[in-house]
């Protein structure tokens, strides 16, 4: 069993299924969308919020939130921080998807707004696509770990080479990596009783 592989087997043995992406409405795949251009640069408690407005507001759908007042769509999602430029954005991805229902990850990346770690967020969670996430806590947990990769595209790879390609693995794996970011592998780390301190490289151990 190769590293990445045992990182995988304790911390789903740590924390448990995570069965992220959570959503409220009926237009789950819509609503994931949304949550992934409402969660860049800032906190998913603050996209709840948001989020839980378009819901009450009848607006998780492509169609209406490509027609609803920019204005109101901002003030809505305003917990989520910069209301405005998302507002827009939203309006943007909306209108998008009502003419291409299965985008590539090349077509997603040509929409405004859209980078590669929101897009592959909406492929892997949306569209059940076998394409692994890069965010911030994995590019921290796997320097920690003693692996070189440092880019986006180069820890993608080293992922997607080394596990099997199945998209509800990297489902898990990823929601897994931002549970362990959360409590034990942020930017001081809680290594004391940190579910894979074992496998890691630099041994610091806070007490």
């Amino acid at each position: 069993m190769n590293k990445l592989m045992r990182v995988y087997n304790k911390l789903l043995e740590y924390f448990g299924r995570q069965n992220w992406w959570p959503t409220i409405s009926k237009n789950r795949r819509f609503e994931i969308i949304v949550g992934a251009i409402l969660t860049q640069n800032t906190s998913w408690r603050n996209v709840e919020k948001a989020i839980k407005n378009l819901n009450d507001a009848n607006l998780i759908s492509a169609k209406k939130l490509s027609k609803v007042n920019t204005k109101k769509l901002a003030s809505l999602i305003k917990s989520a921080g910069y209301y405005n430029q998302k507002a827009e954005r939203l309006k943007i991805i909306a209108k998008f998807l009502l003419k291409n229902k299965n985008p590539t990850r090349e077509e997603l990346l040509d929409v405004k707004g859209i980078g590669p770690e929101t897009a592959d967020s909406i492929l892997l969670y949306a569209f059940n696509k076998p394409v692994f996430v890069i965010d911030a806590y994995t590019k921290r947990i796997m320097q920690r770990l003693g692996y070189k990769q440092e880019s986006y595209e180069e820890l993608q790879r080293l992922f997607e080479s080394s596990l099997p390609k199945n998209y509800r693995l990297f489902n898990e794996y990823h929601a897994l990596l931002v549970e362990l970011g959360k409590h034990y592998c942020n930017k001081k780390p809680v290594c004391k009783n940190c579910p894979i301190k074992d496998l890691c490289k630099t041994r610091k151990i806070n007490k």
